[in-house]
Formats: structure tokens, C-alpha cells, sequence
């Protein structure tokens, strides 16, 4: 398995790195931590070099901005190695190495995951307040949207100890959601961990008029009903994957809006994190509008919330998993 983890130096990204400890990751990972200075370096073709004044003029700006830009970079690449410490420090087992570059931190993170061949992103939530949990991060919401592979907005827990998870998967049936079951089932995790299926629905409702004709308040509860036998019979599927794997699995159905009741359900029950599908296949419209309910669930939650990519859980199944990351401190 190839881990990316974005590490900026803030209070969120630690802990997002230390919230790795409850992913339930195989014990041998390959990883890299990348640092990204938000700068523009000029290159020193862009200078006219006529030996003008405008040209000297020009000039002066330029080797200000590379040198502004080079310590940037350079504190970017102290960044990195800190984190590739810390993440060492941690599992041990792990293959780390750091990576420093410039521009715009949400495209480049993007475009190294490509590079890299990332199976999962590890990203800080920036930002534990009310009004910021509202709206994720620009870089968060960019990253989520843009990239193939899947995506985790890591949040630290107080409590770090070795004991049982409590999971939450959004279920709805879907391609998508299976894969949130297959990438769960794939993980090594403590003795005891609890997985729940939230399953989350708008209920058919008759028109204004409707309501007042019988035929069609039938029609709106058959629908109603037919829903969530045909959810129960999908989760009883991926229920029995999940206990295969020495889980313990139920299935919650609620009526109203992701959004909204997935985070909030997850936080009654006192989830460590989320597990929600989305797809990787698609136009980018169709990639945004997708992720629009993953990047909701991600804002407002108060745990990590990992957004599983179609067809990644394949390539955790077939990665050796002999122990758990978490087994180092």
C-alpha cells in the first residue's frame, strides 16, 4: 500500500498523523510526506536582459521572489523531514521519505498522488472550530474532489490507546458504499471494534394534492418501504463480509439528509471515523458533484472521515496485511 501524507506544520496536521494509529493500516507501508511552499518561483529566463533600466528593474523583483521563494522551499523541506521523523518514529515497519516542492498546495498534493501511485491521502481537516467545520478546507476540498485515489481528512483523538474502534459506514447499496465495506474489511483492527452501517434516506412524499388521493399516498409508502428492504438485503451482504473479518456489524437506516445525519449520528455513537464511497470514474462535474455529500460529511464531522475511491479496496485486499500499524507506538 503507497501512503501520501500533506503535512503543513500545523497543530491539525500532527494530528492527523497521529490519528494513523486508529486506520487499521498493514504494519508494512510505503509512504511519503510531502510539504508544499505556497510560492511562484520565477525562472531566470523571464528577464528581458537588454541591460535597460526597466531591465535591471525587473531583475531586482525576480531575485527577490527566488530568494523569497528558496527559503520557502527550504522550510518546506524542513517541514517534510520533521513529519518523515514523526511517522517513522511511529511505525516503524514503515518505508518513509519526505518531499518538498512549491505552488499551489491543493494541485500539487494532487499531481504527486498521480505521481506516486497513492492508494490513500492523508489530509489535516484545517480547522476544529464550528464556523470552519462548516466548509472544509480550500486545499481539503480540492484534493477530495481532484484526486483518483481515496482520501482521509485525519482528526486526532484524545484518547490514543490500542483499544476498539467504533466505524461508521455510509451505506447506501451503492458501488461506492461497497467499496467503503470492502476498504474496511481489508483493514487489521483491534479485538472488539464495532462497524455500523448508517444507512440515510428522503423519504417519498406525495404532492400537496397527493396527499389527499389514496392511490397515491400507497404508492409513496410501497416506494418507502421497498427502499429499505432492498437496503437490509444489500447490508446483510456487506454485514457478513465485515464479521467475517471479526467485526462487529450492524445496520442503522435513518430518513433525512447525509449530509447532516451521517456526522451527526457518527457523533451520538462516539465513531473514530467515516467511512463514506464515492466514485473515481466520471466527468469532473459529475467527480464534484459526487464528492459534494463526501466534502459535507467531512466538514461537520467531529471524527476523521476517509473517502474510499471504486476500486481501491482491491489493491488493500491484495496488499499484505500481516499485523497492524498501530502495534508501534
Amino acid at each position: 500500500m503507497k501512503l501520501l501524507i500533506a503535512y503543513d506544520g500545523s497543530r491539525d496536521a500532527d494530528a492527523a498523523i497521529d490519528d494513523l494509529r486508529s486506520c487499521g493500516l498493514p504494519a508494512k507501508i510505503s509512504a511519503e510526506v510531502i510539504s508544499v511552499a505556497e510560492v511562484w518561483l520565477p525562472s531566470p529566463e523571464s528577464i528581458d536582459g537588454d541591460g535597460g533600466r526597466e531591465s535591471a528593474y525587473v531583475e531586482e523583483i525576480v531575485r527577490e521572489s527566488q530568494e523569497k521563494g528558496e527559503k520557502a522551499v527550504t522550510e518546506a523541506q524542513i517541514l517534510a523531514g520533521f513529519a518523515t521523523g514523526r511517522v517513522k518514529a511511529a511505525f516503524q515497519d514503515w518505508d518513509v521519505a519526505p518531499f518538498a516542492t512549491y505552488g499551489s498546495p491543493g494541485w500539487e498534493i494532487v499531481n504527486e498522488a498521480e505521481r506516486f501511485d497513492a492508494d490513500l491521502v492523508l489530509l489535516d481537516a484545517q480547522g476544529q472550530s464550528f464556523l470552519s467545520r462548516l466548509v472544509l478546507g480550500s486545499i481539503s476540498q480540492r484534493v477530495l474532489t481532484e484526486a483518483s485515489c481515496s482520501v482521509r481528512i485525519g482528526r486526532g483523538r484524545i484518547d490514543l490507546d490500542a483499544g476498539p474502534e467504533r466505524i461508521v459506514i455510509g451505506f447506501d447499496g451503492s458501488r461506492g458504499a461497497n467499496a467503503a465495506v470492502e476498504a474496511v474489511a481489508a483493514r487489521n483492527w483491534n479485538e472488539d471494534t464495532e462497524v455500523k452501517l448508517i444507512s440515510v434516506s428522503e423519504p417519498v412524499l406525495p404532492s400537496t394534492i397527493g396527499r389527499f388521493v389514496t392511490p397515491t399516498i400507497r404508492t409513496a409508502e410501497e416506494a418507502n418501504v421497498s427502499e429499505r428492504v432492498w437496503i437490509e438485503q444489500s447490508a446483510k451482504i456487506a454485514i457478513a463480509k465485515l464479521v467475517d473479518r471479526g467485526l462487529e456489524a450492524t445496520l442503522q437506516v435513518c430518513s433525512g439528509n447525509p449530509k447532516y445525519l451521517l456526522p451527526d449520528e457518527a457523533d451520538k455513537w462516539g465513531a473514530d471515523c467515516i467511512f463514506v464511497g464515492a466514485n473515481a470514474w466520471g466527468s469532473r462535474l459529475e467527480r464534484f458533484l459526487i464528492g459534494s455529500t463526501s466534502a459535507a460529511v467531512a466538514a461537520r464531522a467531529h471524527c476523521s472521515v476517509e473517502v474510499i475511491r471504486v476500486g481501491i479496496a482491491a489493491i488493500h485486499s491484495s496488499t499484505d496485511q500481516t499485523g497492524r500499524a498501530g502495534g508501534a507506538a
